[in-house]
């Protein structure tokens, strides 16, 4: 078991402000839980139960300077709030959101019920039919709000959205590879221009848990009202960088990765599936390029060849953008990555 050590002042006097720790109780120990780069979770024992505690940082704990806003953590607890509205049980309950700390206090979901689905990847698992639960309800989520004019003013967060996703994965991409970057900073053009539903911004296995019931989503501290190809397209990466960490199970990886595009595109109603997958397939090569020479890269890409195959397959598609997602899936068997 980890340490336990107070929580921080600040994060304490929130969960009193919040009603969820008496006053004259004493402040409670935390056990800092594993998570991003973009905030400080913490798992807390209060006189009701344990809790989750997550308070989002000014600085991203990566190597580049990142910086985003703060105030960030009420665009995710609304995300929660609709999730849980379209698929109950898509995202723990929210307890409370004080935003003067950027405090988010939310239901505790053990690990031993609730793995994560990175973790459960990186052990060669690939659930097909899991893959396909996270596609069908990250759709059913977008299409509960798409078009919804009370709900677009509510996520009003693209200064947000540029400086966690499209800055330092696109355009600090752009910088790395000029010969690209035309293409690179197009697709972030296109990218914020294109508002249609409710978007999560980082569907990444990191942040779905294997419930009983089935996938739970968190970390929404990107949600913004955007283009729904990008959750799409950022969770197909991942499972396509997989086949580099647990290569004995990259043909399963691509198994998941056409379930989880086929359930999706199967429940997308806003408009024509074929549209929301091209654009899910012209942004897939640059995310992939993105997590070796972006901000953030993956952290378990750590040889020079093996960056370099991504960047082959990337860099290739950015010269000719694919149409089908089926296309980037072929580009990547091709360079013998499953």
């Amino acid at each position: 078991m980890r340490a336990r050590t107070p929580l921080p002042p600040d994060v304490t006097a929130a969960l009193r402000r919040l009603g969820l720790l008496p006053v004259d109780a004493p402040a409670p120990s935390a056990e800092a839980l594993a998570g991003g780069v973009s905030s400080d979770i913490w798992r807390v024992a209060l006189p009701a139960g344990p809790v989750c505690v997550k308070r989002a940082l000014a600085r991203l704990k990566v190597a580049a300077d990142w910086r985003a806003p703060v105030e960030r953590s009420q665009f995710e607890a609304r995300w929660m709030a609709h999730a849980n509205r379209a698929v109950p049980g898509a995202a723990p309950a929210l307890l409370g959101h004080d935003a003067a700390s950027g405090t988010l206090v939310m239901e505790y979901k053990p690990p031993a019920t609730h793995p994560v689905w990175k973790a459960r990847l990186h052990e060669g698992w690939t659930s097909e039919s899991f893959a396909a639960a996270v596609g069908c309800n990250l759709a059913r989520i977008q299409g509960a709000t798409a078009g919804d004019a009370e709900v677009a003013p509510l996520f009003r967060s693209e200064t947000v959205f540029e400086a966690i996703r499209l800055e330092p994965y696109l355009r600090a991409t752009a910088a790395r590879h000029p010969d690209r970057a035309a293409a690179l900073q197009a697709l972030a053009d296109a990218t914020a221009a294109t508002r249609r539903t409710l978007v999560h911004g980082d569907v990444s296995p990191k942040n779905i848990l294997v419930g009983p019931a089935g996938p739970v989503f968190l970390d929404a501290e990107c949600a913004t009202w955007g283009d729904p190809a990008f959750d799409l397209a950022f969770c197909l990466t991942h499972l396509l960088l997989k086949c580099l960490w647990t290569p004995r199970a990259a043909a399963g990886f691509l198994a998941c990765y056409a379930a989880l595009a086929g359930a999706y595109l199967a429940d997308v109603s806003w408009e024509a599936p074929a549209a929301v997958a091209g654009r899910a397939a012209r942004l897939l090569p640059g995310l992939l390029l993105a997590r070796v020479d972006g901000k953030s890269p993956v952290e378990y890409i750590t040889a020079d060849a093996d960056k370099d195959r991504v960047r082959r397959v990337a860099r290739a598609l950015l010269a000719a953008p694919p149409a089908r997602l089926e296309q980037v899936a072929a580009a990547w068997r091709e360079e013998g990555l499953s």
